[in-house]
């Protein structure tokens, strides 16, 4: 979109994207969820209660994204009225949405695949899916609005093509994934059995709320920047990508701190854990220094790739300064929740994002009307500071709870 004329194409697709990501996120706990309860069971050896977690959230994932595909239509009413962005933007994020709605059964079956692959620590499988969503979406993007001129209805049939083929490629590494483990791939009976089941929505009703949580200043943040022009908006758009990047370069060592402390407290392992949870964040850090430095050396240059917009690259230079120091105050809050879901420490973890979310929503409310878009970044990194605090609080829980025997 950054190499389209106008910045409504950014707008659309941020808009667009941000109503996607409010629903997936919600969702979550399909992947979270299931990476906890496979680690641990991984590293306990219980290999029906591996593939008994999987098929009940690959079922579950496939309900909730044909109850998504049907009722796209009030969904849209409902997100398009609390958005206050231009006209032509609307149009555009309404014409994209009406497309990538349909890729909701096969993103929420990958999700759970992918928390299977994490749970049996395959990461290698995961990189192969993540790379195969990734580049499929990006050379049907490439191919169909640069190539065949289809504009933001292109990037949502690539989205869409790329997120099914993602499911039905996952399919094939999770069943090798539980047969290279040493396990049987036979549902086992039961699988809906209530203690199971209630195991699985304990530990997803609480991700869902804290999920929520999380997804408040990321949705807000767009919804705010709509209303103060397109040019804002699109910019919002382009440094959520590199926020985004950032996020996922440290979310590597939170997704091995998920399957290392979860395999450590299935095995009762106590010394594990906290080796694996210091390496994780030792290497987490250094790799946010290391992102935070490419921000702050080559961050104009990032946006320019983004957009070839001169305004949205001029009102860029103001912003960036915080995106050079969101990678260093991140990555506590990322580490902190790859613990927290592979011990299924859940409850702790849900009402920190609560305290946070409360923290946040306190700064922007006095901070938006005197700073602008500033307010926006200012109390979002807050939240995340706040995050990494409150869980650093409750962390010795997690040791005490597990009643590990040294």
């Amino acid at each position: 979109m950054g190499r389209l004329p106008d910045p409504k194409y950014i707008g659309a697709v941020a808009v667009g994207s941000a109503i996607f990501s409010a629903l997936y996120w919600v969702f979550s706990f399909l992947r979270t969820g299931t990476t906890g309860i496979v680690a641990q069971s991984f590293g306990s050896g219980d290999s029906q209660m591996v593939v008994g977690t999987f098929v009940r959230a690959a079922l579950i994932a496939t309900v909730l994204g044909v109850t998504i595909v049907l009722l796209q239509w009030p969904i849209s009413a409902l997100m398009f009225t609390i958005f206050e962005a231009s006209n032509e933007v609307e149009s555009l994020a309404a014409a994209y949405y009406d497309i990538r709605v349909f890729g909701a059964p096969g993103l929420l079956i990958y999700l759970a695949e992918m928390g299977l692959l994490f749970g049996l620590q395959r990461m290698r499988s995961t990189l192969v899916l993540s790379i195969g969503l990734n580049i499929t979406n990006l050379v049907l993007d490439v191919f169909l609005v640069l190539g065949l001129g289809l504009g933001v209805e292109g990037v949502a049939i690539g989205t869409v093509v790329s997120e099914w083929g993602a499911a039905a490629l996952g399919m094939w590494l999770v069943i090798r994934a539980v047969r290279t483990a040493g396990f049987d791939w036979e549902i086992p009976a039961g699988i809906w059995q209530r203690e199971k089941v209630e195991q699985l929505f304990h530990v997803g009703s609480n991700l869902i709320l804290r999920t929520f949580f999380v997804q408040l200043p990321f949705f807000f943040g767009t919804l705010l920047a709509a209303g103060l022009g397109d040019v804002t908006l699109a910019l919002h758009g382009v440094l959520m990508q590199l926020f985004f990047i950032m996020t996922y370069g440290i979310d590597g060592f939170s997704h091995t701190a998920e399957t290392l402390a979860g395999f450590a407290f299935g095995q009762r392992d106590r010394p594990q854990l906290r080796q694996s949870s210091f390496y994780s964040a030792f290497w987490g850090v250094v790799v946010a220094l290391g992102v935070g430095s490419a921000y702050f050396l080559f961050g104009t240059t990032y946006v320019a790739w983004l957009s070839t917009s001169a305004e949205v690259q001029a009102a860029a230079v103001d912003i960036l300064p915080w995106l050079l120091i969101a990678p260093v105050v991140c990555v506590g809050a990322f580490i902190f929740d790859g613990i927290f879901i592979g011990t299924t420490h859940i409850v702790e973890m849900r009402n920190s994002m609560v305290m946070a979310a409360l923290i946040w929503a306190a700064v922007l409310a006095l901070t938006f009307e005197p700073l602008g878009y500033h307010g926006i970044w200012l109390s979002m990194i807050v939240f995340m500071a706040a995050r990494t605090v409150l869980m650093w609080i409750y962390y010795p829980r997690v040791e005490r709870n597990a009643a590990f025997s040294s």
